[in-house]
């Protein structure tokens, strides 16, 4: 559920208007304040090159070239689109390399199957032989990757994992007990997709003699149903979804041996009911590490297994009080064969730690009471780590290198605001992404010290537009609470705002455990209709409450089994701390969010019902029950463990305190926090007698998107902030 759910468009028409009026049209139809950001630039192994896809302005057609990172002169083209064409069809284009370089993979008619998984009918173009090869003809493959030799791919299908031998033309079938909503081979199972962060399930080694493979026994998993409302008889889709407190999946670990054919199993232990959230191989191609997590997700175990016998051994077990945010690891081995680096939360922030291969702390290479937010690399020629943290401000983002015994700290990029960076495959360059609240991306190349280059992109044509626009200026403030908790928060005014005007006062919450939305950051289109409705005299405000991220673990984890009862505290108490200010009207103050900030808001106008005059609930959990087994056991445990925890913060059990105006919104289709949230919602608050007002959308799921959905519900959020607050 982390990351729910923001609608970022990287592209800008070319946009301008004199008028001074934001509309839902101008945000979502027109696209007029979307940045442009720089991405497909990727960078060729030689670390002094990239590859990009631009126009031939000669010929229109699109072209795969190679430029120089010195001077982004291109110092040679690939191929073009004219060379992708395959039984009369022109293949999309892609710099999807082989690790030598030499081949591309393509992917034609991909469709998506969950946030990270697809699937598509792969080919590969050499670009030596100008010949194309498909991947398969047996139907549409996920995850297609080269070999380290680039001599073969491996894909997933039908939920077994298969081998692609480009030479021979032959397809190698790796396992065969795949069945749908049973057993998965080389893919996560839906669960692991969502809350670990990834989809695909198998590694090559990497001297390309051995795979290692996820195998997910789904089989006792309950299924859920959803209603998928298309056709004269609409059909029922049925998919394994274990919710809190039910069976997950038995997950184990194998190793194929593609010399002599043969697989081993991981020894990963005796116990079933576990995680294994994380599988890398080391530098020495004969050792995997497997990371294995107890399933109250506080007890972190590394183990080296030998890839010949599956035997494994544990180096190194990290435990925490409360639970390990496995989101922030960072394992990196080094190529000396001798030590890794990873991150640990051991000191109350996350830091970066350098061990040696029996799981020793040989040196911890940062500390401080602020978080690295992001390991870049590590360039082991020159002994340095590349990373981001908080160091200058929870709210700001740096971009530093130190060496690998701590000493020697550079700061490559401080600008004011937030900054992230893309390197070079040889950390001799990098790109530079710099953005504040009130100022959007100016992205431009560096050198490894961090000096300036040149510039690739000013969003200027954007920048533009805001004055047109006049968009009013984010604000940021900080409060203290009644009990004595220091908040940030930002908020927007109108532009011609009246200190001596009473406003009404909408906030925007999120409020997830590790997550983040006040920042100095440029905050993308949602913001815009922010600016719309600050426009029309509301001020829009946001707090990030208690179990919010970047303040170091104790902030973060206070909400460990009783989720919703401090983050509802802390709203409650920045809607009074507004009522108080002189330029806020208190019987107008609103509080509106979207899965878990529409479970916040679900929770706002009924636990604050005296506080907060109406709510806006977007795609809720309303009762942590619905939800599933790693996200929610890892903050409340199970149901049976901790019923408490479950229950004395469900919306579902407060809706006899409503009072003020409530809109409920879902769609039908979402896979994630079930339509069945808002339906038992809508249940508890017609036994309570209370009127509201709810909307669905007809098979759309948790983004709500598609065709003219956007608009159609930012107009209803619209009309109800307007008719109600």
């Amino acid at each position: 559920m982390r990351k729910l759910l923001f609608l970022l468009f990287t592209t800008m028409s070319a946009y301008a208007q004199s008028g001074k009026e934001i509309t839902i049209e101008t945000i979502f139809r027109d696209r007029a304040f979307n940045q442009r950001l720089v991405y497909g630039l990727n960078s060729m192994n030689d670390g002094k090159s990239y590859a990009s896809i631009t126009r031939d302005p000669n010929t229109g057609l699109l072209i795969a070239v190679q430029n120089n990172y010195s001077d982004g002169k291109t110092n040679r083209v690939l191929f073009s689109e004219k060379d992708l064409i395959f039984q009369g069809d022109t293949l999309p284009i892609s710099t999807e390399f082989s690790p030598d370089e030499r081949k591309v993979l393509l992917a034609q008619d991909e469709e998506p199957i969950y946030r990270h998984s697809t699937k598509a009918n792969y080919f590969v173009y050499d670009l030596a032989t100008k010949k194309i090869l498909p991947v398969s003809a047996k139907g549409k493959q996920s995850f297609a990757s080269f070999s380290p030799d680039a001599t073969k791919v491996a894909f997933v299908r039908d939920n077994n994992l298969f081998i692609k031998d480009l030479a021979k033309g032959e397809e190698k079938q790796i396992t065969f007990d795949g069945k749908k909503n049973s057993i998965i081979n080389g893919q996560s199972d839906w669960v692991y997709e969502e809350e670990f962060a990834f989809a695909k399930a198998f590694a090559w080694s990497p001297d390309g003699k051995r795979i290692s493979f996820y195998k997910f026994n789904e089989s006792e998993v309950p299924e859920y149903s959803m209603t998928i409302f298309e056709s004269l008889y609409p059909a029922e889709y049925k998919y394994k979804y274990p919710k809190a407190g039910e069976k997950n999946s038995e997950v184990s670990i194998h190793i194929y041996n593609l010399q002599d054919g043969t697989t081993k199993a991981v020894n990963v232990g005796t116990v079933k009911d576990q995680y294994i959230p994380r599988v890398k191989w080391t530098a020495d191609p004969t050792k995997l590490c497997v990371l294995r997590m107890n399933r109250h997700q506080n007890t972190l175990d590394y183990l080296i297994a030998d890839a010949a016998t599956g035997a494994a051994t544990v180096i190194l077990t990290e435990k925490d009080k409360y639970y390990i945010d496995i989101e922030k690891e960072r394992l990196t081995f080094l190529k000396n064969q001798k030590e890794f680096v990873n991150v640990s939360e051991r000191d109350g922030f996350n830091h970066i730690y350098l061990y040696d291969l029996n799981g020793k702390i040989k040196k911890q290479i940062t500390k401080g009471n602020w978080e690295v937010t992001e390991v870049y690399g590590i360039d082991e020629n020159r002994g340095r780590i590349y990373y981001q943290s908080t160091e200058p401000s929870p709210l700001k983002r740096n971009v530093y290198s130190v060496t690998l015994n701590g000493s020697d700290k550079q700061t490559l990029a401080g600008i004011q605001g937030t900054n992230k960076a893309d390197f070079s495959a040889d950390f001799s360059y990098f790109i530079l992404e710099n953005s504040t609240a009130n100022s959007p991306a100016v992205i431009t190349l560096h050198d490894h010290s961090g000096k300036q280059i040149r510039v690739l992109e000013d969003n200027a044509r954007l920048r533009q537009t805001l004055k047109n626009f006049s968009i009013p200026t984010t604000e940021f403030f900080s409060f203290k609470t009644s009990e004595g908790v220091s908040l940030n928060g930002y908020m927007i005014k109108p532009n011609n705002f009246n200190p001596t005007k009473k406003y009404p006062v909408l906030l925007y919450v999120y409020g997830g455990p590790g997550s983040q939305m006040v920042a100095d950051a440029w905050g993308g289109t949602r913001m815009f209709w922010f600016h719309m409705l600050a426009q029309k005299g509301y001020i829009v405000a946001c707090v990030d409450n208690r179990g919010t991220g970047f303040r170091g673990a104790e902030f973060q984890k206070m909400t460990y089994k009783q989720l919703g009862k401090y983050e509802t505290i802390d709203q409650i108490e920045a809607g009074k701390w507004f009522a108080r200010q002189s330029f806020v009207d208190p019987s107008r103050i609103g509080i509106w969010g979207w899965s878990y900030g529409g479970y916040m808001a679900s929770l706002g106008i009924t636990k604050g019902a005296d506080v907060f005059k109406m709510a806006m609930a977007v795609a809720p959990v309303t009762t942590w029950r619905f939800y599933d087994t790693i996200y929610t056991e890892r903050y409340l445990q199970t149901p049976q463990e901790n019923p408490e925890g479950y229950d004395q913060n469900s919306p579902l059990n407060f809706a006899h305190r409503l009072k003020g105006k409530f809109l409920l919104v879902h769609g039908t289709g979402d896979d994630n926090v079930h339509f069945q949230n808002s339906v038992m919602l809508s249940e508890a608050l017609i036994q309570a007698n209370k009127d509201f007002e709810q909307a669905y959308y007809p098979n759309k799921n948790h983004g709500i998107y598609g065709g003219n959905t956007t608009i159609h519900l930012y107009r209803k959020l619209t009309d109800f902030v307007i008719d109600n607050l």
